[in-house]
């Protein structure tokens, strides 16, 4: 704790006039804040939290179970995974409030919502509160800004691109030099351009209800995907190990599941030490598919633990063994991708070395 907040809170103990400000401006405060016991029942809850939640005040909250109040299990499995792991929790969902009474009914209002679940000592947790409605407005507005500016871009691209080729038809050895960096820069604009239209597709398209959706086994496209790199894997002296047994199947868009696998291990390839080998696990595990690809290579730093699903973030280039520069979209697509089709995606350094990306699919049954 920084030493002059330290020193005022002491002070504050000894004196009731200034612990009473502080409750005031935590009731106060523009964020909803919860407390919660040992035994998950609510022991305060300040006004901008019962207008989030649509809590009157004549609402009787204090003593009861948070499931009771705010019926949501995601915020619950968050709380209870913040005091038994130590670590803050975030957990976002969209509440739903209707009319208490039939008799008097009243428009169903939707408020997308998020929370952050901090554990205290002895078991108490605070929750602190707010909605995300103005967040996915500009976030919104963002998303269409990058598309527009991504369709404008696209085809003056182009034109520079075909400049470029008939520029490379008879150069001299100066030239030559600069047209090779020249299209160099123009290959990966067009390539960020690509990708930044590709993301916005996948995030205006529900996948759910899609009609081209087929059953797609993963055992075969992953050596699909592995054969697009073996040119260059073959350069490097590295080799795909493939484990796996009986069907892998899952329904989804094929093409984009082929992208996230490419994806995958072009990222494993890029940061494996010569002579290496990449390791792709396939297995089902109740109702889902499980895609396990492991390199031998450095393995994650911290920074890239945190930021690494984020657009645009690009992990220390001194890690990578080739010369290819990524757009620091790729994955940020693949997130999209498999978020689209219902699964989830993690990343962690192996135990035994390397880093390691965890996928899981619902099976197809």
């Amino acid at each position: 704790m920084i030493p002059g907040l330290k020193h005022l809170l002491q002070g504050w103990r000894r004196s009731p006039i200034k612990a009473a400000q502080l409750l005031d401006w935590l009731d106060n405060s523009p964020q909803g804040l919860l407390v919660l016991d040992p035994w998950n029942r609510l022991q305060h809850l300040n006004g901008r939290a019962r207008r989030l939640l649509r809590i009157g005040p004549d609402q009787a909250s204090q003593g009861r179970y948070l499931l009771e109040v705010v019926r949501c299990h995601q915020l619950e499995e968050a709380v209870q995974a913040a005091r038994s792991s130590g670590r803050q929790q975030r957990v976002h969902w969209t509440y739903t409030a209707v009319s208490a009474s039939p008799l008097e009914p009243e428009p169903i209002k939707n408020e997308p919502l998020e929370a952050f679940a901090m554990p205290g000592e002895r078991g108490w947790v605070g929750v602190f509160l707010q909605s995300r409605q103005s967040l996915e407005v500009l976030q919104q507005q963002q998303e269409r800004w990058v598309s527009d500016v991504a369709h404008e871009l696209r085809t003056p691209l182009t034109a520079l691109a075909l400049v470029t080729e008939s520029l490379a038809v008879s150069p001299n050895k100066k030239q030559a030099i600069q047209i090779e960096r020249l299209q160099r820069e123009l290959n990966r604009l067009q390539q960020l351009v690509s990708d930044l239209l590709e993301l916005s597709r996948i995030e205006n398209k529900s996948l759910n209800n899609d009609d081209q959706l087929v059953a797609v086994e993963l055992h075969e496209l992953v050596i699909q995907a592995w054969q697009s790199l073996v040119p260059l894997a073959e350069q490097r002296g590295v080799d795909l190990v493939l484990d796996s047994g009986g069907q892998h199947l899952v329904r989804g868009d094929t093409a984009r599941l082929h992208r996230v696998l490419l994806n995958l291990l072009d990222n494993a390839l890029r940061f494996s030490p010569d002579q290496g080998e990449i390791q792709v696990r396939l297995y089902r595990e109740g109702n889902w598919q499980r895609i396990e690809v492991r390199d031998q290579g450095e393995g994650f730093s911290e920074e890239d633990l945190q930021h690494m699903f984020q657009r645009f973030y690009r992990g220390d280039p001194s890690r990578s063994r080739g010369k290819r520069v990524g757009s620091g979209l790729g994955l940020a697509i693949v997130e999209q991708i498999i978020s689209a089709h219902g699964g989830r995606i993690r990343a962690r350094n192996h135990a035994e070395g390397g880093a390691q990306l965890l996928l899981a699919l619902p099976a197809e049954n």
